[in-house]
């Protein structure tokens, strides 16, 4: 089994955890391939690697019979690794070595479980839809999609904006607010959530609008079909606003319309075969933590 492994820049406190990564992969005989900062990084924190151990640069290069992309970090670690695998579905599995860890859901305890399991492919493969975007100018180039969310916000401490929102060319409402999150069912547990948007399965066929800050305190978020075109037009006094495709952010002039579609292709997500999205919720969010309830 071929095994490319991603991460980003982390404190010393990772750093066994990291170790224990590529001794558990050495061991199991998988050959793996390290993101080229990635591996500068970790040789310069003195992490012993095996001299089979290969590089990749970008994600030309794991078109190459790679079976699996490793994440080692949190959630925004994990969303970096689109921009690698991109359409060759190519599965992704993140190790948590951050906090919340939805997307990353393997706590580091179980870094030798979880490549045992990939050893043995005792794991399903969940697949998970992406957001595209689309506009004249040409905003994010070929990386023009999200997995988690796209939004649309004021810039710095500016006025609030007014967008004007469409679906399918039929008008929706215009949102007085700092700001807009369209969220894909992965993304609705991300950003969404923090501004009281519902939680989607993530099998559900559906996106959410959440507005940010809403200046009217009757509009709240709206879940629609995930086969839809929603386009945005954009009000401000600042000439300016800023357009985010999960981690990547770019400042837009307020005349550019955006346009959001689900993505042509899905990413494919490990899971264990001891894991759910379900058990993942309970133990994220703290579920039945009282015990007065069981």
């Amino acid at each position: 089994m071929k095994i490319a492994v991603y991460g980003r820049e982390f404190n010393d406190s990772v750093l066994p955890y990291v170790q224990e990564v590529f001794d558990v992969l050495y061991e199991s005989g998988a050959e793996a391939v390290v993101y080229s900062k990635y591996f500068d990084f970790i040789c310069g924190r003195n992490v012993k690697l095996n001299t089979s151990v290969g590089t990749f640069e970008g994600n030309l290069d794991l078109l190459n019979g790679v079976d699996v992309l490793l994440s080692l970090g949190g959630d925004g670690t994990l969303l970096d690794t689109l921009s690698l695998i991109r359409d060759s579905g190519i599965p992704v599995i993140g190790i948590n070595f951050g906090r919340m860890g939805f997307l990353a859901s393997i706590n580091k305890e179980e870094i030798r479980k979880a490549i045992t399991a990939l050893r043995y492919k005792e794991f399903t493969i969940d697949q998970r839809t992406l957001l595209s975007l689309e506009s004249k100018h040409g905003l994010f180039e070929d990386e023009n999609f999200a997995l988690n969310d796209i939004t649309i916000h004021k810039r710095d401490n500016s006025a609030m904006m007014i967008i004007h929102a469409y679906m399918n060319d039929e008008f929706v409402n215009s949102y007085w607010a700092d700001g807009l999150i369209i969220a894909t069912p992965t993304g609705s547990t991300a950003y969404s959530l923090s501004c009281g948007g519902p939680i989607i399965y993530p099998g559900a066929q559906n996106l959410v609008i959440t507005p940010i800050a809403a200046h009217n305190l009757n509009v709240r978020p709206l879940v629609v079909p995930d086969d839809v075109s929603l386009v945005f037009e954009i009000e401000a006094r600042s000439a300016k606003f800023l357009v985010s495709c999960d981690s990547r952010t770019e400042i837009v002039d307020r005349s550019v319309k955006i346009i959001l579609k689900k993505a042509a292709f899905y990413v494919n997500l490990v899971r264990l075969n001891n894991e759910s999205y379900l058990t993942t919720l309970r133990k994220k969010l703290l579920w039945g933590i009282d015990s007065r309830n069981y």
